[in-house]
């Protein structure tokens, strides 16, 4: 109920922040996101023994949304300055058996967290932003959802024991299946929606390409969620935080995510190419 009463108040403030926030807004509810997902990964990082500079990470972070809004165009060279900032203040500041491990911690949190994330303002801005986003989000959520009701009812076969016990092949494909139904959802909701003089939502374009871009993104939303299982797993922690009622933390609700948005920004930069 708790996971359910959480769902119920976030989706629809998700909602209307892609349909009616200014990019500002967007990308500082992003950053904010990373922020809090960023410490949570930093205190399993520090569980493992590391002692990460976390301030300086999410200063970093913080760095990156900045330049997503003025200059996107710099955000590989910043990456790469905050990387080696990141690299000398663990040299000067960790026990020098420790230097190694704290920097790899602290910039893949730049890179897992951060990096990722700024995909969300960046898919936003394009032409076709809210309904991108909306793709995004119900296709990764509904998989999710699928994924473990189906995997509750008929799963038998694990998918990846050593890292998730509870995840089962069958739970994956009705996963893939829920976000392919999702997706023709969607895909007819905009077309009904433009019948009646409605823009809100529009997926234009082969009916096969977003199908396939549903599974894309779940297969990445699949293997982000068992990558953050991974991280705890071998952390000892079991869930990454408490803050969100019957889902954990801010970083296991957006696991999936994590993966799924960058892949369908890079999808996007794609079809400029061909």
């Amino acid at each position: 109920m708790k996971r359910v009463l959480t769902a119920v108040v976030l989706v629809p403030l998700v909602l209307l922040l892609v349909f009616k926030g200014p990019f500002w807004l967007i990308t500082l509810a992003a950053a904010a996101v990373a922020g809090l997902a960023a410490w949570e990964y930093l205190v399993i990082a520090d569980a493992t023994g590391a002692k990460t500079p976390r301030i300086a990470v999410i200063v970093g972070i913080a760095a990156l949304f900045a330049c997503v809004f003025f200059r996107p165009e710099y955000t590989a060279p910043l990456l790469g300055c905050l990387s080696f900032v990141l690299f000398i203040l663990c040299a000067f500041r960790s026990p020098l058996p420790r230097v190694l491990p704290d920097t790899a911690y602290s910039v893949f949190g730049l890179l897992y967290i951060g990096l990722s994330l700024t995909s969300i303002p960046l898919l936003s801005a394009q032409e076709n932003g809210s309904s991108l986003l909306v793709f995004l989000f119900f296709t990764v959520w509904t998989g999710d959802v699928v994924a473990l009701y189906v995997g509750r009812a008929f799963g038998k076969r694990k998918l990846a024991p050593s890292i998730s016990p509870n995840k089962t092949w069958e739970g994956s494909a009705g996963s893939v299946l829920g976000s392919l139904l999702i997706t023709l959802v969607l895909i007819f909701l905009g077309q009904i929606l433009a019948k009646h003089g409605f823009d809100w939502i529009a997926y234009p374009g082969s009916i096969f390409r977003w199908l396939g871009l549903a599974v894309l993104l779940n297969i990445a939303a699949q293997v982000g969620d068992l990558i953050e299982s991974a991280i705890k797993r071998g952390a000892g922690v079991k869930d990454s935080g408490t803050l969100l009622p019957g889902h954990g933390g801010v970083l296991d609700r957006i696991d999936a995510l994590l993966l799924a948005a960058p892949v369908l920004w890079w999808a996007q930069l794609a079809q400029q190419w061909f």
